[in-house]
């Protein structure tokens, strides 16, 4: 089956575009919620964290305060290099566990599975993906936007998307781009039209 990988830098969209897809009936994998998983109470990813940086990290219910993490590791390179190497190629293994599972639960249904992450293009995950799609906003919309949506301050903003693959480098790796500065029903539009690109795709070259 067809894996389309959705990606896009913080504040660009990529839950707006990706809830558009699920109301279409495609099958949806949230590499953000797979992140979790994997650092849920009982993980040996999460074990492994607190023995690294203590218990700190955690919650009174003993769960990962993420918000306290992500300070971290941010704030030093060495620290955030090491988690990645932690945690990458645990979520690239239960992603594909999720792939496998959705094209035998899918088919027939969904003509296409879509895998959105905001570290496909940082990671190999996107070596799982068969089409990319980018979603794009002007940088100051996205701090704008991310201000709004999380709270965060600009520096924080700034820095994550300092980790993350800068803007350019993420639209020349796209096979589409989806505009997302304007109207929530400007990038509906784009979406119908790709939904329909995508279900073309998958009848004549993604075959099962």
């Amino acid at each position: 089956m067809l894996v389309v990988g959705l990606t896009g830098g913080i504040g660009c969209g990529k839950s707006a575009a990706s809830a558009q897809f699920e109301t279409q009936g495609r099958a949806i994998i949230d590499a953000d919620i797979v992140a979790r998983e994997v650092v849920e109470p009982g993980e040996i990813a999460l074990k492994k964290i607190v023995d690294k940086f203590g218990p700190s990290v955690l919650s009174d219910n003993g769960a990962l305060d993420r918000a306290s993490l992500r300070e971290t590791v941010f704030s030093d390179i060495k620290s955030r290099e090491w988690l990645e190497q932690l945690l990458h190629p645990i979520i690239r293994h239960r992603i594909m566990e999720k792939i496998e599972t959705a094209n035998q639960k899918d088919q027939g249904n969904s003509p296409y599975i879509i895998l959105v992450s905001p570290l496909l293009l940082e990671t190999d995950q996107h070596k799982m993906v068969d089409h990319i799609v980018v979603i794009d906003v002007p940088e100051s919309l996205q701090i704008e936007r991310a201000k709004s949506r999380d709270g965060n301050n600009e520096d924080q903003i700034k820095r994550i998307m300092a980790a993350q693959l800068p803007r350019q480098s993420r639209l020349d790796l796209a096979d589409t781009v989806l505009d997302n500065s304007g109207t929530p029903n400007h990038l509906h539009n784009q979406i119908k039209l790709l939904d329909l690109k995508l279900r073309e795709l998958a009848a004549t070259e993604y075959r099962t």
